[in-house]
């Protein structure tokens, strides 16, 4: 009897992605049809985030974009959130770790934060995937152990770190979701919601003088690019747990 997909899902937390057996398509077009496995799921729903956004991804249309029934993928995948940790455990697979050093240990969790954001960036919205879940997935979680590593590694204290990873890693999904929704914005050409800095800067000046912080400093609140930003506040949060 083939495992059910709650068994394989148990199958690659404890082992990795196992093996995949093709699940088997039906009707008169199945026989000509590339079978579905889980890398064909995975695939088809990347494909459909980079190109729609993650507010597109469902099982229904990863389904239709295989030319199959929603069954056929449950025969893999045992649900969206299922999928959902399949999808950031393939990005976070990605991400290189470095071997732990005392004296850098600034700059490595930084460099880890900054690849885990451009993999977020690659696919609009996907970050949000990663939100109110416990990681499983063994790739993501060898993210979170390489970084337990830097931390203790720089003698942060384990309550202190393993509390600084939940939050690192917060603030790069949300940083990125933000970045994502806005770039959305940008390429529909609503400018309604999005605006440059120099209407902002327009905007403050002509704020009344119940807001004498926001016109003078309006400069300041508006410099830097949004990963300016990003380095910057990785920086305040790494330096506190120093």
């Amino acid at each position: 009897m083939s495992p059910t997909p709650q068994q394989r899902r148990a199958a690659r937390h404890q082992l990795g992605t196992g093996p995949d057996t093709p699940a088997t398509r039906r009707g008169p077009s199945g026989g000509r049809k590339k079978p579905i496995t889980v890398d064909a799921i995975i695939a088809t729903a990347f494909t459909i985030v980079e190109t729609e956004g993650y507010e597109a991804l469902t099982m229904r249309r990863v389904a239709a974009a295989l030319e199959t029934g929603p069954s056929s993928l449950y025969a893999h995948v045992v649900n969206k959130e299922d999928l959902d940790e399949l999808l950031i455990g393939r990005l976070c697979a990605e991400i290189e770790l470095p071997e732990p050093d005392p004296d850098r240990w600034r700059k490595q969790i930084t460099d880890v934060c900054t690849q885990l954001r451009d993999q977020y960036l690659r696919y609009p919205g996907i970050s949000r995937a990663a939100f109110a879940s416990a990681p499983s997935n063994l790739d993501t979680l060898r993210v979170g152990e390489g970084m337990l590593a830097i931390l203790l590694a720089g003698g942060i204290a384990p309550q202190t770190a393993a509390w600084a990873i939940d939050s690192l890693m917060l603030y790069v999904g949300a940083y990125s979701l933000e970045v994502s929704l806005a770039s959305r914005r940008l390429a529909r050409s609503d400018d309604e919601w999005v605006v440059g800095r120099d209407e902002l800067l327009r905007r403050f000046a002509a704020l009344p003088d119940t807001f004498p912080n926001t016109k003078h400093y309006a400069a300041e609140l508006t410099a830097g690019t949004v990963h300016d930003r990003f380095d910057f506040t990785l920086g305040l949060m790494i330096d506190g747990l120093g």
